[in-house]
C-alpha cells in the first residue's frame, strides 16, 4: 500500500478494518482512493453529484456512474437492491464508491440525502461480515456523523 493512502483506507483495503462510509480530503485527488483500491483487488466507481438537485436526477447518476443493470427502477427500493445485491457486478474483493459534489444536493434536498446515507449505511452494513467489503468515501467532508 502506498504512503500517500490515508491510514483509514488502507487499513479498509488490507482488511484490518471492517469497511465504511469514509471521509476524504477535498484537497486529494480521488483517483488516488481509487488507484489504492484498484491495487488491493478492489474495484472502484466514482459518483459525481455536482449539480444535483433532486432524487430522479441523483437515481440517474448512480445508474451511469455505477453501470447498474438495466432493471434498476429508479426508486430508493431499488438502490439499495443494487448495492446489496451486486451479483449484477463482476466479483471483487471488495468495492469502494467514491462519491463527490454530494454537499450541493444535501443541501437543497436534506430528506432526500437522509435517505441516500442511509441506504449507503445499510448497504455497508450488509457487506460488512462478508468477504466482500463495500466502503464508500464521502469526498471533500463527511456525510452523516458516525456513520
Amino acid at each position: 500500500m502506498s504512503p500517500e493512502v490515508p491510514r483509514a483506507l488502507a487499513a479498509v483495503l488490507d482488511g484490518r478494518t471492517p469497511a465504511g462510509v469514509l471521509p476524504w480530503p477535498a484537497d486529494r485527488p480521488i483517483a488516488d482512493a481509487l488507484a489504492a483500491a484498484r491495487d488491493a483487488g478492489w474495484t472502484g466507481a466514482a459518483l459525481d453529484l455536482a449539480g444535483v438537485a433532486d432524487k430522479a436526477d441523483f437515481l440517474q447518476r448512480c445508474a451511469a456512474a455505477l453501470d447498474f443493470p438495466a432493471y434498476f427502477g429508479h426508486n430508493w427500493d431499488a438502490l439499495a437492491d443494487c448495492l446489496t445485491d451486486l451479483s449484477w457486478c463482476p466479483p471483487a474483493r471488495g468495492r469502494l464508491l467514491v462519491i463527490t459534489g454530494w454537499q450541493g444536493y444535501a443541501a437543497a434536498a436534506p430528506e432526500d440525502w437522509s435517505v441516500v446515507e442511509g441506504v449507503l449505511a445499510d448497504s455497508v452494513g450488509h457487506w460488512r461480515d462478508t468477504d466482500t467489503g463495500l466502503a464508500v468515501i464521502m469526498a471533500g467532508g463527511r456525510g452523516r456523523q458516525g456513520a
